[in-house]
């Protein structure tokens, strides 16, 4: 593996697992449960206004990466024509 792909492994890893936390987060009470317990309540009326922007930009990453792996695949191994 080289370093551009570890790189890329990273970045679509990072993109899907924080996509699916601030998913989780968004569309799920467990965050509003998790800061009552903690206290912290004061903050769940501004939780849209970080989650989604934080949702868009996981998307972004995960969707970069995505195109970077197929890009390297396409470079990699170009398509025979016959």
């Amino acid at each position: 593996m080289t370093a551009g792909e570890n790189r890329t492994s990273r970045l679509l890893r990072v993109g899907i697992v924080g996509s699916l936390v601030a998913a989780l987060c968004c569309f799920t009470p467990m965050l509003t449960f998790l800061l009552t317990a903690a206290g912290a309540a004061a903050v769940i009326g501004y939780l849209d206004d970080m989650l989604l922007p934080a949702l868009a930009v996981f998307g972004a990453i995960t969707l970069y990466a995505l195109e970077r792996r197929r890009r390297a695949a396409a470079a990699c191994c170009p398509p025979e024509h016959s």
